[in-house]
């Protein structure tokens, strides 16, 4: 359950939400209107670790193959919806076209997706930009998802606990092989965690490389559970 919901009712009176998709009125208090809401691909089932969308018929609470051979650094993934339109295109247009104001939407449908949790974070850490890559866009797309999930879910946000210390080429265009080496060694924690449970947030997982490294990251720094929380999962 929500804990404070009257910042949220304040927003809406004052900046009232209209669909990011199609420009009607919003509904449910969210950047969208009904009809669009029904358009978006949830992902259900997903694997349970790692957020990986399965076939229909998979049994729940069970891990796919890949993380059953080879575990991932994280112990859990919440992931509400696949990376396919319109969803695809709400992240495209808050990463590489500026408009930063999908973040509320994007924010708010990750924060419903998280409100029956039966166990908090003590911390939620944004995956890092690299300095370079920060610069020339301006703002961390994941940093401004995860402001709106901190303040709906009241969770402290450690926006400065880590920082990306090596500039890696684009994931987009790499193997699964050659993304975890592209990123071996990229982040280092630069302010004291002092949590045992911290989830790490990210707008899309392709293939938990990135995560992968930044949660090995955060153990090593003294997290005993870490958990990922995102907006999409890429198949």
């Amino acid at each position: 359950m929500e804990v404070n919901n009257w910042p949220r009712i304040i927003q809406e009176w004052l900046y009232p939400p209209t669909c990011l998709l199609c420009g009607d009125d919003g509904a449910g208090g969210l950047d969208l209107c009904r009809g669009c809401m029904d358009a978006l691909p949830f992902n259900r089932p997903a694997c349970p670790t790692c957020g990986l969308p399965l076939p229909a018929r998979s049994p729940p609470g069970v891990s796919c193959g890949r993380c059953q051979k080879r575990p991932p650094a994280f112990h859990s993934a919440i992931v509400p919806f696949r990376y396919e339109e319109p969803i695809r295109y709400l992240i495209h247009d808050l990463k590489f076209r500026g408009r930063t104001t999908g973040a509320r939407l994007l924010g708010n449908l990750l924060a419903d997706a998280l409100l029956e949790l039966d166990r908090r974070p003590q911390c939620l850490i944004p995956v890092p930009l690299h300095p370079a890559r920060y610069r020339e866009r301006g703002y961390n797309q994941a940093a401004e998802i995860a402001r709106i999930v901190a303040r709906r879910l009241r969770i402290p946000l450690g926006l400065d606990t880590c920082r990306r210390i090596r500039s890696t080429r684009p994931q987009a265009e790499l193997s699964a092989a050659e993304r975890r080496r592209n990123l071996r060694g990229a982040f280092e924690v630069v302010d004291k965690l002092d949590a045992d449970h911290v989830a790490l947030l990210d707008d899309v997982v392709t293939t938990g490389s990135t995560v992968n490294e930044l949660a090995k990251t955060i153990r090593a720094a003294g997290a005993t559970v870490v958990d990922v929380w995102a907006i999409a999962r890429a198949s």
